[in-house]
Formats: structure tokens, C-alpha cells, sequence
């Protein structure tokens, strides 16, 4: 839920510091800056930030905070723990709030208190601490994907050696080695990813029902509930798509037609965590192949028609987990789950 505060506290993170501004909202309707402050970014730090607050668990005051790599983290997960409001925002939607603000200069002090005044001018989400076992399956998750690139780079460094002029054999068995290694680990990551799955029932089955999807599988489907903290904040589907970076994103004004694409201003885990259940998808979910038969029939560009399909996969099966049912085409097509996309963005798809 959205909510506008009447005190707030910015707070520009940085790997060893924390500088913070507070600001309220005067009987006037006018916004009151205090003096900036800079506390450390470790426990001790906190503990000062929440004595020099002076508030105790207040609902008008909220805490607002850029996800700056994970040097936030440690601090958003003690404010939540200690009963505090806070807002944790894209850095990008910060920096255009600024910009509608014609701020040029570039500080903490001054980051600190546009963080604070958004935090006053705008109808904000409060973050939502995802829970321990989500946490460990995010870092999991995410090592898995790191891991499988490795694989990928070392399987073709031992392509390009086997198969040149004079490699010693000893480089190809050391390759051969480190494959082996890598092979190994992403089974043991799989098998941990299961296992604290299963270890949560209803999480475990809300998961072997979507993975009744044609083409999606266990690994698809924790990967996205991970990025999302099992969908914790999504209200709708459009904003999901947007999160992942897939919404449509245009280029015109008046007689100039620019080319159009996705945004891909979102969450890149989730976009290739789809990209193989996509293609997939395309070619043995019946409903997605005709849906993609149809896009590249009047546009030959399959990149265009494997995005749309992981549009579709990913709004499918949020709705999915949303319902907790299984996948039945019968129903998705008599209620047209997919929430296909409005004209203009179809549009978008055929001619960009």
C-alpha cells in the first residue's frame, strides 16, 4: 500500500557511511529541512540514526533510501527489525525526481535531502523484508546463474583450443577439470535450491503447479520468485512486466517514428532466467507457438517474438502462483490469462 508521509528521514548509503537529512511538514504546508548528519554504516551507526531520530515506531515518519548495491541492506534490515518505516527506491527513479526538481549539484548532504523531500512529495511503497529462507534462495539462485555463466566461457575456451593448432594437452585437461567443477557445483546448488524449497510445503507446491507451464521449470521458477520475494510487492501485472525491464518502451514525436523496443530498465535475472523457457515455449506450448507464429509471419525478427513470449511466460505465471492453480490451456484461453498487450504495444512488437 502507498502512503504520504508527514516526516521522513533521507538517507544516502555508502559502503562506510550514512548521511542522513530530516524534514517535516510545517502547520504551513511547507517542507523543513533539518541539518544533515553522518553517522557509520555498521551496527553501532544504527543504533546512533535511530536515537538521533527521536521517534519511537511513529507512523508519520519513514525512512527513505536508494538500493545502492547491497550496501543498504544491512541497515534496512535492522531498521525493519526495529519496528521502522522505510522506502527503499530505484536509484534511476530518484535521479529523475532530482532532475524535476532542476537540482544540479551532487553531494550526500544534497542526496540526503531530495531522498527526504521524496519521501514528503510522493505517495511511496513501503519495502517489505523478505524472509530468511527467501534471502538464502536469492543468493543461491543468483550463484547459480553466475556459476552457469563460468560454465558457458570454459566450455568454449576448451572449444577454441581443442580444436586450434598445438594446444599442449596439459591446458585441455586442466579446462576439462575446472568444467568438471562447475558441472558439479550447479548440481549441488540445484539440490540445495530444492531442498529449502521443499522444506517450505506450500511454497513447494505453489511452485510444482507453475512448473506444469510447458517449457518452464523448477529453476525458472525460483530464479523469478527470488528476484521478486515471491511476488511480495506486485499488484498487477504490468507493473511486473516493467520490474523485469520488458515493457514496451517508444520513440516518437510528431512526424519522427523512431524505432521502438523493451526497456530492459529492470531486473536482468528475470529476463534470463525466460529467455530459454521462451524459446521453449514457442516451440511446445501450443497457445505460445501460435501467438509466435503470428508475430514473426508478419515480422521476420524471432528476437521480437521470443521477447513477447517471455512477456507472456512471466505474466502467466504470476497469475498462476497468484490463483494457485495449475497450468490448463482450457481455462487460460477461455480467460485470457495472459493480459495480452494493448494495441499500441502490439503494434510495437510487429513494426519495431
Amino acid at each position: 500500500m502507498k502512503k504520504m508521509f508527514q516526516s521522513s528521514i533521507g538517507v544516502d548509503v555508502s559502503k562506510d557511511s550514512l548521511v542522513c537529512c530530516r524534514a517535516h511538514i510545517s502547520t504551513e504546508g511547507s517542507i523543513v529541512f533539518g541539518r544533515s548528519k553522518t553517522f557509520a554504516n555498521t551496527p553501532v551507526g544504527f543504533r546512533e540514526l535511530l536515537t538521533w531520530s527521536g521517534e519511537k515506531g511513529d507512523q508519520e515518519m519513514v525512512f527513505i533510501m536508494e538500493a545502492t548495491g547491497v550496501y543498504y541492506e544491512n541497515l534496512a534490515y535492522w531498521l525493519d527489525s526495529h519496528g521502522r518505516q522505510l522506502c527503499v527506491q530505484l536509484p534511476g527513479k530518484v535521479r529523475f525526481y532530482g532532475k524535476s526538481h532542476n537540482i544540479k549539484t551532487k553531494t550526500d548532504g544534497v542526496d540526503a535531502q531530495l531522498l527526504a523531500r521524496m519521501g514528503l512529495e510522493r505517495e511511496l511503497r513501503l519495502w517489505k523484508m523478505p524472509s530468511e529462507s527467501m534471502r538464502q534462495i536469492k543468493y543461491l539462485a543468483r550463484e547459480y546463474k553466475e556459476v552457469r555463466a563460468k560454465l558457458v566461457v570454459c566450455k568454449n575456451q576448451l572449444h577454441a583450443k581443442t580444436h586450434g593448432h598445438g594446444c599442449p594437452v596439459s591446458v585441455e585437461r586442466r579446462l576439462k577439470r575446472v568444467i568438471s567443477l562447475l558441472e558439479t557445483q550447479l548440481m549441488e546448488i540445484e539440490a540445495e535450491l530444492r531442498m529449502k524449497a521443499m522444506a517450505d510445503t506450500a511454497l513447494y507446491d505453489r511452485i510444482s503447479k507453475i512448473c506444469t507451464i510447458p517449457g518452464i521449470s523448477f529453476m525458472t521458477v525460483i530464479c523469478i520468485l527470488a528476484e521478486t520475494n515471491a511476488f511480495a510487492l506486485v499488484t498487477n501485472s504490468r507493473q511486473l512486466v516493467s520490474y523485469a525491464g520488458l515493457d514496451i518502451q517508444q520513440n516518437q514525436s510528431g512526424n519522427k517514428q523512431g524505432k521502438s523496443r523493451i526497456s530492459k530498465k529492470g531486473n536482468s535475472f528475470i529476463r534470463n532466467a525466460l529467455y530459454m523457457p521462451a524459446l521453449s515455449a514457442s516451440k511446445c506450448n501450443p497457445n505460445m507457438k501460435e501467438f509466435y507464429d503470428r508475430l514473426i509471419e508478419r515480422k521476420p525478427a524471432k528476437k521480437i517474438g521470443v521477447t513477447a513470449v517471455a512477456r507472456k511466460l512471466l505474466i502467466l505465471i504470476y497469475i498462476l502462483w497468484k490463483d494457485d492453480q495449475e497450468f490448463d490451456p482450457k481455462i487460460e484461453e477461455s480467460r485470457q490469462v495472459y493480459d495480452p498487450p494493448t494495441q499500441d504495444e502490439h503494434n510495437v512488437l510487429l513494426n519495431s
